[in-house]
């Protein structure tokens, strides 16, 4: 239709150089002129096609008309409400009077209450004893008449006045329409081949360029906005977290392992093989393959003989050992097992096994003892930061896969004080003043301590992570000396991003519900 309207608004420009009013034309397919709103809109769209080539130009003349309601339509078939009152009504002395509830059932609730005082006011029923009569013999409905003439013109003659009244009576409502005068363009033509956007190889090999026609080109008008990679406000933080790390003289530990053996994940952190965390309902296990490789046989049967039996100053759990249960693979629960690899390994000096000297000790530390013996140790200061599981049910604060940032420091004679201070100090680089902590209990760490954080939008306290001293019967079966403390500490990395980024639902952060714009436009955390 679109093209069959652009010629036909051609082949009349070509005739009669303008075309003073669109609301003549008819609309090719249709046998109405286009007097309609939605008419005009339709030849609006095949004007805007032709002036974008420049081939016709046109001035828009705007009008206000009406239209009928819902309720006014009804009337314009139906005849007003004061009109149908007057005709259920029996000519005075000719019948019996109807009463109100009896008007209510032939015209209906609504005819009757509006109709009923209106046929009063235009003196066409009056009372007659308990019920109503006409005393009119005949009437004009003019409610019905004006609307009919709105209906097919827009507008009554009788004026500004009638048709005020009826807008309050919300019988019509009031449009604004819109018709052209269309000239010719600079580019006039009668043919509406569309010109060509791009100069192609084809045509310079025939030189149908030279007979082309080419769409104008707008250079000033400004080009669509390129967009690129744009880092997740978690990913923000992560960054930011790791350079504070760095900053304060920690080392990166590799955490690529999200499968872990139960003994790494939970043995050797000194976590009781009864301990709840290893149900189902707790940890992801996996179904193939179920089992790990068996650990190195010396430390596995330490660590074995400490569980059930006790040493190192414990009594142990006194509970029989699985070596089933030590031998299940899982999804890693926390990257606590990482930092137990890693604390193994820097352990093995102390062992007494080889190991190449690429370790330094930290500004300001001597390796001896207090004897004044070189027993193997170096201070370390290690973090992480990766992914871990847990089968939680999700809510506002929970996720089922979630970021742990996990740290250990590894010196002689620490103290609950250092790690408190430490946090401290980790917490304000982050920009987070308002940090709380409260003793609790963690097979692998005493004394232990829950780090809590406020969240203003949430208005309350949330926890955001775990810390502790690693308990001898972790440390010294890997081969620590007695002197050698270990602070350890988990924390969530969503639930800060949370607070700093203002979010109150951590569904909202991670998932389908998280906005492609948000993430773009959210800004970089300022340490």
């Amino acid at each position: 239709m679109s093209e069959s309207l652009q010629q036909l608004v051609l082949d009349l420009l070509d005739a009669n150089t303008t075309i003073p009013d669109t609301r003549t034309l008819t609309i090719p397919g249709q046998s109405e002129p286009a007097t309609s709103q939605d008419a005009q809109i339709t030849v609006l769209g095949a004007l805007n096609s032709l002036l974008s080539r420049e081939m016709v130009s046109f001035e828009t003349h705007e009008t206000l008309a009406h239209a009928l309601s819902a309720e006014g339509n009804q009337i314009a078939i139906e005849g007003s409400h004061e009109a149908r009152v007057w005709a259920a009504l029996p000519v005075k002395g000719q019948g019996a009077p109807v009463t109100v509830a009896q008007l209510k059932t032939l015209v209906g609730d609504e005819t009757a209450s509006i109709g009923q005082g209106r046929a009063f006011k235009n003196k066409w029923i009056g009372k007659d004893g308990d019920g109503f009569v006409q005393i009119a013999p005949t009437i004009q409905d003019a409610t019905k008449l004006d609307l009919l003439e709105v209906q097919s013109t827009g507008t009554l003659k009788s004026g500004e006045k009638v048709l005020a009244d009826l807008r309050k009576r919300k019988l019509i409502v009031q449009r604004k329409g819109q018709w052209f005068t269309v000239s010719k363009g600079p580019n006039f033509s009668t043919s509406t081949a569309k010109p060509e956007t791009d100069l192609t190889v084809e045509m310079l090999t025939s030189g149908a360029w030279k007979t082309s026609t080419f769409k104008k080109y707008n250079f000033e008008a400004e080009g669509a906005p390129t967009t690129g990679g744009s880092l997740h406000p978690l990913l923000k933080v992560r960054e930011e977290i790791r350079n504070i790390f760095l900053e304060m003289g920690f080392a990166e530990m590799p955490t690529a392992s999200f499968v872990e053996s139960g003994f790494w994940c939970f043995d050797a952190l000194f976590v009781p093989q009864q301990h709840p965390a290893r149900e189902v309902q707790d940890t992801f296990y996996l179904s193939d393959p179920a089992k790990s490789l068996d650990p190195e046989p010396k430390y596995y049967k330490t660590v074995s003989t400490i569980h059930e039996h006790g040493g190192f100053g414990s009594t142990g759990y006194r509970a029989p050992w699985s070596h089933d249960e030590t031998t299940k693979l899982l999804l890693r629960t926390h990257t606590t097992a990482s930092s137990a690899h890693m604390l193994y390994k820097l352990a093995a000096r102390c062992r007494g096994e080889d190991v190449e000297d690429d370790d330094r000790p930290a500004a300001g530390k001597k390796p001896q003892n207090s004897d004044g013996k070189d027993d193997g140790f170096r201070p370390a200061k290690l973090f992480s930061i990766d992914r871990v599981f847990r089968n939680e049910t999700t809510d506002a604060t929970h996720l089922a896969e979630f970021h742990q940032v996990e740290g250990v420091v590894a010196d002689r004679n620490l103290t609950l004080a250092d790690l408190i201070g430490f946090m401290k100090v980790f917490f304000s680089k982050m920009g987070i003043q308002q940090v709380r902590f409260k003793p609790a209990y963690n097979p692998y760490t005493e004394p232990s301590l829950e780090i809590f954080a406020f969240h203003p939008l949430l208005n309350r306290w949330v926890e955001v992570g775990n810390s502790g001293m690693f308990r001898p019967e972790m440390l010294e079966p890997m081969g620590f000396p007695k002197d050698v403390r270990v602070h350890g500490w988990g924390l969530g990395l969503e639930r800060p991003t949370m607070i700093r980024y203002g979010i109150n639902n951590i569904r909202t952060l991670l998932g389908h519900k998280t906005s492609i714009d948000y993430i773009e436009g959210s800004p970089a955390p300022m340490l």
